[in-house]
């Protein structure tokens, strides 16, 4: 039996905050932010994963309302995402993402983020996809004002 989830995030940008995507630090004038890291990313995995099993959302599990997860490391998240995917039984057989940011170049970090997410949800680099695109200097992306990413993730019964 197989399951498909489907997640969207979305963060402000504002000078003086780190930015942190797919779980790695990406050196900019700008981060997001949030209550957590605000690491769009893996919060668009996490609502996938979560959502493919219908699970609830991010903020379900973990509120904003809550301090204990004020300034956490969206990697604590997404680890918990995965022992509730795997407390049901199923498994990651791929993951296939998008980020939406006018800037930086992230193309550099591609690698980094797949590794640290397949290390994370004990997969293969092979097994997880992470694209990126502008909007042609269109929208809050385009203005650098914010970034967005999506996550489609496929789930398999073990």
């Amino acid at each position: 039996m197989f399951r498909i989830g489907q997640g969207i995030d979305f963060h402000q940008l504002a000078a003086g905050r780190e930015l942190w995507l797919g779980g790695v630090h990406i050196p900019h004038t700008k981060g997001a932010v949030g209550h957590s890291d605000a690491d769009v990313l893996l919060h668009a995995i996490c609502d996938a994963l979560l959502g493919a099993l219908s699970l609830g959302d991010i903020g379900h599990h973990f509120p904003d309302t809550d301090m204990k997860y004020k300034g956490i490391d969206s990697k604590v998240l997404l680890k918990e995402c995965y022992r509730l995917i795997e407390e049901k039984g199923y498994s990651i057989v791929n993951i296939d993402s998008t980020l939406l940011l006018q800037a930086p170049k992230i193309k550099p970090y591609v690698e980094q983020m797949r590794e640290a997410i397949a290390g994370i949800l004990h997969l293969s680099i092979d097994d997880i996809s992470i694209k990126a695109t502008t909007t042609e200097q269109l929208s809050f992306i385009g203005r650098e004002e914010g970034v967005v990413a999506t996550a489609n993730v496929l789930l398999k019964k073990d």
